[in-house]
């Protein structure tokens, strides 16, 4: 679209409406599910309309969020993806993409939320380099406000990394709730690694379960990333990469000294001893 770069054109396979959602391109895909750009129908009623009655477009743009065609026909998955869209419509919206719509009865399930037209924390990092300090700070208190926000609500993200955040016109917003899941979740379903090995806390690269202190190591590593650059652990190879984040200190150098004993803390390799999202936001202020 044009205006849109970081929409993809349809493919053969891509459906072209998805509930009352026209479908317009593709933003993503996971590995669990996709996401479209699309915007609601709504039926033309008026008669002194020039257009033929019918469906027409309405309302501003939106983000859906498909899971795959194959985990749908999972009575197991589609239970977790009713429980997590529950969830997420309980997230506070100052600091996240808001939870507009969800329909769990579909034949593919899917979950609609605010579509965010600003550059992720990443692009903008690669485009213009590390954040200045005024803005690494509203960064970090962004993040850390809608973790709080997230974790109030009973909920993980598990996949926290500057793709998922992004700058809108009213500043920083935490995106994507397609793998969160309920702290009480006990549904035994493994589709490979949860998560981005650059991000990743010291217990999801020992397949351990993820926690609300996963999310706090990921703020941790965003910040550091924001402040120079570079991931706090390097970019070797994937077995060096986990051997680092298990064991080595992250690399620090360039983080503003006002910021560096939060961050540090954020980054304790015991979950035990990372303080909760509320604390880093309190300190943040």
């Amino acid at each position: 679209m044009v205006g849109l770069p970081d929409v993809i054109p349809l493919g053969p396979g891509d459906p072209r409406r998805i509930g009352p959602y026209r479908v317009l391109g593709l933003l993503g895909k996971g590995g669990m599910s996709s996401v479209y750009l699309a915007r609601r129908l709504a039926e033309n009623t008026d008669p002194d309309a020039t257009s033929r009655p019918g469906r027409t477009e309405t309302g501003p743009l939106v983000a859906v969020k498909v899971i795959d065609e194959d985990l749908a026909q999972l009575p197991a998955f589609r239970e977790r993806f009713r429980r997590e869209a529950r969830a997420a419509r309980r997230v506070a919206r100052f600091c996240t993409a808001e939870v507009l719509d969800v329909d769990v009865a579909a034949r593919r399930p899917y979950l609609v939320t605010e579509f965010i037209d600003g550059p992720t924390l990443g692009t903008a990092v690669e485009q213009s380099g590390p954040l200045p300090p005024a803005e690494l700070e509203r960064l970090a208190v962004s993040v850390a406000s809608a973790l709080t926000a997230i974790h109030a609500a009973g909920v993980i993200h598990r996949d926290l990394k500057p793709g998922n955040i992004m700058l809108s016109r009213s500043g920083w917003r935490v995106i994507d709730f397609g793998i969160c899941r309920p702290l009480d979740d006990a549904t035994n379903i493994t589709i490979g690694r949860l998560g981005t090995p650059v991000f990743m806390a010291p217990e999801q690269a020992r397949d351990l379960p993820a926690t609300t202190a996963t999310d706090v190591h990921a703020w941790g590593a965003i910040v550091a990333f924001a402040a120079t650059g570079r991931p706090p652990f390097g970019e070797p190879s994937l077995m060096e990469l986990l051997r680092r984040v298990m064991h080595d200190p992250p690399d620090l150098t360039g983080l503003p000294a006002a910021l560096r004993p939060v961050v540090a803390r954020a980054f304790a390799k015991d979950p035990a001893r990372r303080p909760p999202a509320r604390e880093l936001l309190l300190g943040l202020m």
